[in-house]
């Protein structure tokens, strides 16, 4: 099916090379593991911040979160990067971690962890794409009692409601300054 072109190279049926088609599948999975990367770098930064050492062994946050960054192949010298960067090595670093909450319009609560060097940007993002989902930033503690709460009050959605909360939580994970969300949907 497939033919020679004039330079040696095998086309596909749609006249690309397949090296071409290859170069693009291989860039989209790159900034996939980017993004996977960076969401786990800057987990590592706040981990070494919170526990104060950038010791696996005396840090408990740092090394659940490097277990997660071998557990995704992230290099170790990102991971070290990471770490340094936590620390203070190598330059003035003013991230901060925030804890966002919001409610769907289903009611659903939904719990956003950001780590951000602005926090003005990060909440404009937030508020754009809760806007666009019909769905509203929460005051401290509005949401974050329920995590405390035995047994967890979850939320039963017909289908729709429940991709339109799925739609929002992915829209919210996709953000560069988000590294977790948490909602009481009932999966």
């Amino acid at each position: 099916m497939s033919s020679w072109s004039l330079f040696g190279r095998i086309k596909d049926m749609s006249g690309h090379s397949k090296w071409s088609t290859i170069k693009h599948q291989k860039a989209i999975e790159d900034n996939k593991r980017g993004a996977v990367f960076t969401k786990i770098a800057k987990k590592i930064h706040i981990a070494v911040k919170k526990g104060g050492s950038g010791d696996i062994n005396s840090n408990p946050f740092l090394r659940a979160c490097v277990d997660e960054a071998r557990a995704v192949n992230m290099p170790m010298e990102n991971i070290k990067r990471a770490v340094d960067k936590g620390l203070g090595i190598g330059g003035v670093d003013n991230s901060e971690e925030i804890l966002y909450e919001a409610y769907s319009r289903e009611g659903v609560g939904i719990l956003i962890t950001a780590v951000t060097d602005n926090r003005n940007r990060t909440a404009s993002e937030l508020n754009l794409v809760l806007n666009k989902h019909e769905a509203k930033l929460g005051g401290p503690g509005s949401v974050s009692y329920m995590k405390t709460i035995s047994p967890l009050p979850l939320i039963k959605l017909d289908e729709l409601s429940k991709e339109n909360v799925e739609a929002l939580l992915e829209a919210l994970s996709s953000l560069d300054d988000v590294v977790e969300v948490w909602s009481n949907i009932d999966k």
